[in-house]
Parts: structure tokens; C-alpha cells; sequence
């Protein structure tokens, strides 16, 4: 009966010592703050937007943003292809296995061993003389119980990590979109020049013909001959110049779609690519949900924040548990009989003095904390910034572009009216060379302007945030989700 109250004795002692053990396991306090998002100034609307809406052009996908059909089909490649989106993903693959190596150190660490020895011994030693064997097989356990969440904390901020490379992913995704709309929207400027130089050219031509014929017949002056020449040398200069443009964007558009260089597929005309009349922002409090680079600048305050309870943790002590399991014997036979051992070593173990080091390394993480917050501050207002500015240019140029729209018009009337008075002889042709010469900068001028409002129209999609989500790359991804 005594033995069977002493058995019961020590049962009863450790339910409660292992229930301790599984409380402090599961509900053992997390050090230090937790995360919350620190309070910025938001608008009610963006400034250039009236009246503010929820609706926003980032709510709808790259793929129905632009509507040319061969810049669609260069996005989907570069999406594919493009170095900087490859480099991303295996970021993102690194930081997802950096996460994974610190949720590890939750579990117990198992390190197996087996060895085998045979040798002999002097025969002035103890028990010498002999030759023998020994087999040694064990299996160690190493297992820190995070009693006071510096294991979590460690976990939290690796997360955040992960986290904040996906979105950089997102973010270069994003990036990606813009460039290869972009680039393909100032080659599609680069052609309507050329079209342009082209154009000007010939009529040029035309009239150095007519001077120099007229000249020849002695009813001409060198002088309107030359002016002619100038006209003419000055418009053709332009044609191998933009030759030579259109070649090095075509390089480019291949290196963002990742092969290479070649030429490049067109699909509209630059004066037929859409525009919308008025762009939707949205409302800015949803930029913050949005926007990659404000959501990476969040992830590295969340990371700042957890590396603020590590090393408040490293101020306690750290229970660890290690432990033995295996055998040693001379014959392999014996290894887990009278061979076998094992032993189990709780250990409990402070922080060393280290003068006021803990101290200094907690105020760096206050130090670093509080710089990811300013950054994370200065990114959102910049966000707010460029959204703005994007808005207030794409009205703008809107203006401009229906004003250059009635010069150039105005100056095609007066090229027309100059050639009919100089054919009914109430003028001379310098009126119509006058008159051609300042049509050639206004055209030219007309199709800049048009690049400047697809480009801002871009840059604003990209301000905004775009509306995909990372898994959401074409219309293809879309169909087939």
C-alpha cells in the first residue's frame, strides 16, 4: 500500500508540473509592444480631385486601363520575362524560407549520433592490454521554451519580412506595367514625329523644287531659294535623329519585356490611344491599403516593432530543455539493454552581466523603430503628394491639349489660305513657307503634349496603387482562376 501512495504521490506531483509546463508553453507572455498602425494625417479628398468618390482608376486591372491591344500583349511578356519581376519572386521565395527558419526554433531540435570505435589500449593503462569495440548510439534534444516571446517576437518580425517582400513584389509588378506602358507610349510619340518629320519634309521639298526651278528660269531670288534650303535641311535633319531614337526605345522595350534587342509591334496610332476625360482617385484613406510601397514601409515598422520585445526578452532568463536518449555498449546487441542511457536536463539560464549593454540594445531597437515610423510617415504623405500632382497634370495638359489642338488647326488653315493667295498671285510663296515652317514645331509640339497626358495617366495609375493583386497578372490569370 505504501508503494502504491508513494506512486500515486509522485503522479499527483506531476499533472500539475506538466500542466505548468503546457500553460507556460501556450499562454507564456509576448515582451514588448504590440504592433498598431501609427495615426497619419489623411485627406478627406486629394488635392486636384473634386468631388471625392470611392471609385478610383486603381480599382480596375492594367488590362482595362489601356485598351491597345499590342501594349497589352507587351505587358503580359514583361510580366513573364522582365528581370526585375524574376529577381522579385525569388526574393519573395528567400524571405518566405527566412520565415520558415525561425518558426523552426519553436519545435525541439533532435540531433541523432552513431559511432563505432575499436581499438586497444596501452597495457600500462588501467584495464589495458585488451582489444575491444564500442558502438555509441544517442539521439540529443535541444528545446528553448519561449516562456517570454522573444521566439514569437523573432517569428513576427520574420513574417513582416516576408510579408513586406511580397508586396515589393507587387510593387515591381506594378512598376513593371508603368515602364513598359510608358516606353511603349513614347515610341508610339517617337513615330508620330517622324510621321511628322516626314510629312514636313516632303512639302519642304516641294518648295526647294519650286524655288530652284523658278531660280534657274531667273524669276526667283537666291534668297527665297536658300531660305527654302534651310527649311528643307532643317526638317530632314530631324528624320535620321528620330530614326536613331526609335532604335535605341525599341532596345528598351525589349530589355523591359526580357529578350532581345529588336523591333517592337504597334498597335494604335498615339493621337487614337485612349484617354479618359476625367480620372477617378478614390478616396486617400484606401491609398494606404493600396499602395505597395506604403504597405512595405508598414511590414518594416511591424518588423521594428517585434525586434523591440526581443531584446526586451533577452533581459529574463531562458528556459531550455535538453535531453539524451540512446546507448553505449560493446556489442550492438546491448545498446538499449543494460547498454542504455538517457538523461533529461532542464536548464534555466539568465542574462550574463554585461554592464549596460541590454540596455543600449534595446534603446537601438527604440532608435530604429522610430525611424521606420518617420519613414513610413514620409512615404504616405509623398503618396498623397504625387497623387495630387498626377491629378492637377492630367487636367492640365488636357487644357493644353485642346489649345495646341486649335493651334495646330489654326496653322494648317494657314498653310492652305497661303498656297491659295500665292495661286492667285496675291503673294509670295515666302507667306506659305512662313506659314509651313511654324506648323512643323506646333505638330510637333501637339503630339509631346499628347505623350504627357498618356504618361501622367500612368504615372497616376501607378500613384494610386494599381488594383491587382499579385496572383492576378492578365486577363489569361483572371480566366482561368
Amino acid at each position: 500500500m505504501r508503494t502504491s501512495t508513494a506512486w500515486r504521490t509522485r503522479s499527483d506531483m506531476r499533472r500539475p508540473a506538466l500542466s505548468l509546463l503546457v500553460l507556460l508553453l501556450a499562454s507564456g507572455c509576448a515582451l514588448g509592444p504590440n504592433y498598431r498602425r501609427p495615426v497619419v494625417s489623411t485627406l478627406d479628398d486629394f488635392r486636384g480631385q473634386s468631388p471625392a468618390e470611392a471609385a478610383s482608376l486603381a480599382d480596375q486591372p492594367w488590362w482595362e486601363v489601356f485598351g491597345d491591344e499590342t501594349l497589352k500583349s507587351l505587358i503580359t511578356q514583361s510580366l513573364e520575362r522582365n528581370y526585375d519581376v524574376r529577381t522579385a519572386v525569388w526574393r519573395v521565395e528567400e524571405y518566405r524560407a527566412r520565415a520558415g527558419i525561425e518558426r523552426s526554433d519553436w519545435l525541439p531540435q533532435i540531433t541523432p549520433t552513431a559511432m563505432w570505435e575499436r581499438g586497444r589500449q596501452s597495457s600500462f593503462a588501467y584495464g589495458g592490454g585488451k582489444t575491444g569495440s564500442v558502438w555509441d548510439v544517442h539521439a540529443t534534444l535541444s528545446w528553448e521554451l519561449d516562456l517570454w516571446g522573444r521566439l514569437r517576437r523573432l517569428n513576427e518580425a520574420a513574417r513582416a519580412q516576408y510579408l513586406g517582400a511580397r508586396e515589393q513584389r507587387r510593387g515591381v509588378y506594378l512598376s513593371t506595367v508603368a515602364q513598359v506602358a510608358q516606353a511603349y507610349f513614347e515610341l508610339r510619340e517617337l513615330d508620330a514625329r517622324l510621321e511628322i518629320a516626314k510629312a514636313t519634309t516632303a512639302a519642304f521639298q516641294e518648295t526647294y523644287n519650286l524655288f530652284n526651278r523658278r531660280l534657274t528660269g531667273g524669276t526667283a531670288s537666291a534668297l527665297e531659294t536658300t531660305r527654302a534650303e534651310a527649311a528643307l535641311a532643317t526638317a530632314s535633319a530631324f528624320i535620321p535623329s528620330l530614326e536613331r531614337q526609335i532604335q535605341a526605345q525599341e532596345n528598351l522595350l525589349s530589355f523591359l519585356v526580357g529578350r532581345t534587342p529588336g523591333p517592337i509591334p504597334r498597335g494604335a496610332n498615339l493621337a487614337d490611344q485612349t484617354l479618359p476625360p476625367r480620372i477617378p482617385a478614390g478616396l486617400p484613406s484606401r491609398l494606404l491599403e493600396r499602395r505597395p510601397d506604403l504597405r512595405v514601409a508598414e511590414q518594416d515598422l511591424v518588423a521594428a516593432n517585434a525586434a523591440i520585445g526581443v531584446t526586451m526578452a533577452s533581459y529574463l532568463p531562458t528556459l531550455s530543455l535538453t535531453g539524451l536518449l540512446g546507448g553505449l555498449a560493446p556489442h550492438v546487441s546491448e545498446l538499449f539493454g543494460t547498454g542504455k542511457a538517457w538523461f533529461v536536463a532542464p536548464t534555466l539560464s539568465g542574462p550574463s552581466l554585461q554592464g549596460l549593454r541590454l540596455k543600449y540594445q534595446k534603446d537601438v531597437r527604440l532608435a530604429q523603430w522610430e525611424q521606420a515610423k518617420v519613414r513610413y510617415e514620409a512615404t504616405v504623405t509623398s503618396a498623397f503628394g504625387e497623387v495630387s500632382s498626377a491629378l492637377t497634370a492630367y487636367e492640365k495638359l488636357a487644357e493644353v491639349e485642346r489649345q495646341q489642338t486649335r493651334a495646330v488647326a489654326a496653322y494648317q488653315e494657314a498653310v492652305r489660305l497661303a498656297t491659295l493667295r500665292y495661286a492667285a498671285g496675291l503673294s509670295s510663296y515666302m507667306e506659305v513657307l512662313d506659314a509651313q515652317q511654324q506648323l512643323f514645331p506646333a505638330q510637333n509640339s501637339l503630339s509631346q503634349t499628347r505623350l504627357a497626358r498618356l504618361a501622367t495617366m500612368v504615372q497616376l495609375y501607378k500613384a494610386l496603387g494599381g488594383g491587382w493583386s499579385t496572383e492576378d497578372l492578365g486577363p489569361k490569370a483572371k480566366e482561368n482562376q
